[in-house]
């Protein structure tokens, strides 16, 4: 948990952008929504005493659902998404996985580059909060590869940055249509694959996460 601070900054800036844009706008419109797509993951290198390869999460699918404000130019949303996947290491032709999962829950701040009412609002957004990584697979004896990372059946909370972009279409009156992609980036968590003996894993942890849904205005 102790990790989440180093984004305390940004969260709290955020929060204070998408709440100062919408003071004193009773226009404001809020937005209730569902969402469905994909998500890639970027893949670390890990070294150590027992050589060299690679390690991360595997791609998977994406759902969320969301609430938010839509302004003149700027709104703000609160989100929850549950993205599915696998954790992974590799060396030498060596294969290891275990099942997994991550939950996220972040507020995004949102610029949009056409005015309230248009037809389409393509937007550029970013945003703070927490996205917590879960092993749920079984540990075995002596696991493969165990010389550079464990994969474990454990959960460990990240601090999360998310940047990215999309479009709304209206659709009708109260239905809007929207697509986009953002990237969520967190430390590595590395509780949940957790380095082997004198082994050190590189890097943050990027996930791109790409998808389209159907928003409620009311």
């Amino acid at each position: 948990m102790r990790s989440i601070s180093k984004f305390a900054p940004a969260m709290i800036f955020f929060l204070g952008v998408g709440a100062s844009a919408q003071e004193g706008r009773p226009t404001q419109m809020w937005e209730f929504g569902v969402l469905g797509g994909g998500s890639i993951y970027s893949s670390d290198s890990v070294s150590g005493p027992a050589g060299s390869g690679s390690v991360g999460i595997k791609n998977g699918p994406a759902v969320g659902v969301f609430l938010g404000s839509n302004g003149r130019k700027f709104g703000g949303e609160l989100r929850y998404d549950f993205l599915p996947g696998d954790l992974k290491l590799s060396s030498g032709g060596t294969n290891v996985g275990f099942s997994g999962m991550a939950h996220a829950i972040h507020y995004d701040a949102m610029y949009y580059f056409t005015p309230k009412g248009s037809r389409i609002r393509p937007f550029i957004s970013g945003g703070a909060g927490v996205k917590v990584y879960q092993g749920t697979g079984s540990l075995v004896q002596n696991q493969p590869l165990g010389g550079l990372a464990l994969l474990t059946d454990t959960h460990e909370a990240a601090a999360l940055g998310t940047f990215g972009g999309g479009v709304k279409a209206k659709i009708s009156r109260r239905v809007m249509f929207r697509a986009e992609v953002q990237d969520y980036l967190t430390p590595f968590p590395r509780q949940v694959i957790a380095e082997g003996p004198g082994a050190k894993i590189n890097g943050m942890l990027h996930d791109i996460v790409f998808t389209a849904g159907i928003g409620f205005v009311f």
